[in-house]
């Protein structure tokens, strides 16, 4: 908040020019709104992921191992669509 204002900047007029809704810019501390913390953050000239950590967490890719969880088998049949065995 204190870089905004340094930079003669507002929330709402923040939002204002980003055509973001008023209150999602000023409940962005409490609340998650991408857009607004994206303009928040590039006014300031930071990243949304420095400013909030724990909105953006830093997993890593999850490639499950095959011996484990095999390759599932399709649970297509062999039959064509329109076929009819009289079942």
């Amino acid at each position: 908040m204190a870089k905004l204002h340094l930079g003669g900047m507002t929330l709402t007029e923040l939002a204002r020019r980003n055509d973001i809704p008023a209150g999602s810019c000023t409940r962005v501390k409490g609340q998650t709104h991408y857009k607004a913390q994206q303009a928040i953050a590039d006014f300031i000239g930071e990243k949304p992921e420095d400013l909030w950590p724990d909105r953006y967490p830093k997993g890593k890719p999850r490639i499950l191992d095959t011996a484990k969880f095999p390759p599932v088998s399709s649970q297509k049949s062999g039959r064509k669509p329109d076929s009819d065995d009289g079942k």
